[in-house]
């Protein structure tokens, strides 16, 4: 069953067109009826995947959605696990832990803006999972730049090989079409519709400056291969428009020929295979509140090998004890459906109060640990101070939450009472006084505080004990209990790494 499942992310900054898309992909496997961004109005006019309040009111993505939905290709009916990523920079945390829950990605760009600096970092966090890329650049129906300067920015952002396989140029303008460079080929609207096309004919009459930067494309890059591209050393790239459907069929088909099935999970210096008969997976999200009127707590667990089914009993590693899963659920768009059955591959959610955290191995045996899954050292540090003094239990409670979603992270510092948040952007803050007050009935503001960073800090009882003696007051804990030493600046770290030989001052943090 793990070669019919595609579990893949699509990633981009903001306003490339990522959230239509990706209801359109679920348009196409019929996960929904209509799409929001071309004919609904008011609220349903949001996208399926941004739940969020915050998210409705910007019309951008800052938390992970998880949809399924499955489509019939040349005769076989394939899985599509779809994981909807944050497309903001200020969320590269929690970008980079979705990515470590799947094989593929697609990454896109704005016909007009091409490769931005966010954009930049996105490509980055990607390449640092090893997770191979199909490049979709989008709004091409809109002026945008010439064909080659965006694959050259794709190239140069990419640092590898980049293939333009099937590439719709535009909806009017130059040419009206579909042109597929694997099979030179075109595809023209039928009946002067924008929105259908007809059938493929071989290439002909084009226009000149448009045959000449074809030919250009050809001889400044390699044809495709799927070797390469399933090894991250190439990425193929779509044209299209998200928004007119137009293209979203090619790049489906492309995600269910070439996108790799289920891959092998690190797992310290061993590797899980997906044709394992045990069943594991590890827990890469928790999303408290998903619905405010339950409270509910969805951890979602990337499966990684066995047959799962529903009821049977699995132990997660941070608590020891096994758990029986009776109610395990998968996503289509904003429905659920609890799970019977699941395989290699695909991503379950599992309600529970607490007992399930990010970066918990789940397996029947208890003998697998998965790794890769860091926290990051914050690099904006905020007091929380709260408006109503008497509500310290219910702030206490939001922030270790939100901390254990990977929204901030949390320290409570040895001395002093006042809770302290670090993030990685702005927005970050902005989401978390946005959820403390409107799931926790929280009201809460942030002032600046003394830290620039933060380090943990690991070595045997008597150095610690020592280093503990003398630097108290820029000591705190986090959610974990883990000592975290709060630096002023860099050259803080540095001074207490030289003075303090026996102890590792960590940027990373294993969960």
């Amino acid at each position: 069953m793990t070669s019919n499942r595609r579990t893949f992310a699509i990633i981009s900054h903001p306003d490339a067109g990522k959230t239509t898309l990706t209801e359109k992909l679920l348009l196409q496997g019929g996960a929904i009826h209509l799409a929001g961004e071309v004919k609904a109005r008011g609220a349903a006019r949001r996208a399926r995947s941004d739940w969020m309040k915050i998210e409705q009111q910007r019309g951008i993505s800052v938390t992970s959605s998880v949809m399924t939905f499955e489509k019939e290709i040349d005769g076989e009916v394939i899985t599509f696990n779809l994981l909807d990523t944050p497309g903001h920079e200020d969320f590269s945390e929690d970008t980079y832990r979705t990515l470590t829950a799947v094989d593929s990605a697609i990454m896109v760009i704005d016909v007009a803006k091409g490769i931005e600096s966010q954009t930049r970092k996105l490509f980055e966090v990607c390449r640092l999972r090893n997770v191979p890329i199909i490049t979709f650049v989008n709004k091409v129906d809109r002026e945008g730049r010439p064909l080659f300067e965006i694959l050259d920015e794709v190239a140069d952002a990419l640092a590898l090989d980049v293939s333009p396989q099937n590439a719709p140029l535009g909806m009017g303008g130059l040419f009206t079409g579909v042109l597929d460079f694997a099979t030179d080929t075109v595809t023209r609207p039928e009946g002067g519709s924008k929105e259908f096309l007809g059938k493929r004919e071989p290439l002909g009459d084009l226009p000149e400056e448009l045959e000449e930067e074809i030919e250009l494309t050809k001889i400044g890059y390699p044809e495709f291969d799927l070797e390469a591209y399933r090894n991250g050393d190439l990425t193929p790239v779509f044209f299209g428009s998200a928004l007119k459907n137009f293209g979203v069929e090619e790049l489906i088909e492309a995600i269910a020929k070439w996108a790799p099935p289920p891959r092998p999970q690190p797992a310290g210096e061993d590797e899980i295979s997906p044709e394992r008969d045990e069943v594991t997976g590890f827990i890469f999200k928790v999303q408290a509140n998903m619905d405010p009127n339950h409270r509910d707590r969805i951890a979602f667990m990337r499966q990684v090998s066995g047959t799962f089914k529903r009821g049977m009993k699995l132990t997660p590693s941070g608590l020891g004890k096994p758990i029986a899963v009776h109610s395990p659920i998968l996503f289509f768009a904003q429905d659920r459906e609890i799970a019977d059955t699941a395989f290699a591959g695909d991503i379950i959610g599992i309600p529970n109060h607490g007992t399930l955290r990010v970066g918990d191995t789940l397996s029947e045996k208890n003998d697998v640990r998965f790794t890769g899954l860091p926290n990051f050292a914050p690099e904006i540090l905020r007091r929380v101070v709260l408006a109503d003094p008497t509500k310290t239990k219910q702030l206490r409670k939001a922030l270790d939450d939100l901390s254990e979603e990977g929204v901030i992270q949390v320290f409570y510092p040895e001395l002093g009472a006042q809770h302290i948040v670090g993030v990685v952007g702005q927005l970050q803050l902005e989401v978390l006084i946005s959820r403390m007050e409107a799931e926790y009935k929280v009201k809460a503001n942030l002032e600046p505080s003394p830290f620039a960073t933060a380090r943990w800090v690991k070595g045997d009882d008597k150095a610690l004990d020592e280093f503990e003696k003398f630097n108290r007051a820029n000591l705190a804990r986090d959610r974990d209990g883990d000592l975290v030493f709060m630096a002023k600046s860099p050259w803080d770290v540095n001074y207490q790494e030289e003075k303090n030989p026996d102890l590792t001052f960590s940027a990373t943090k294993e969960r």
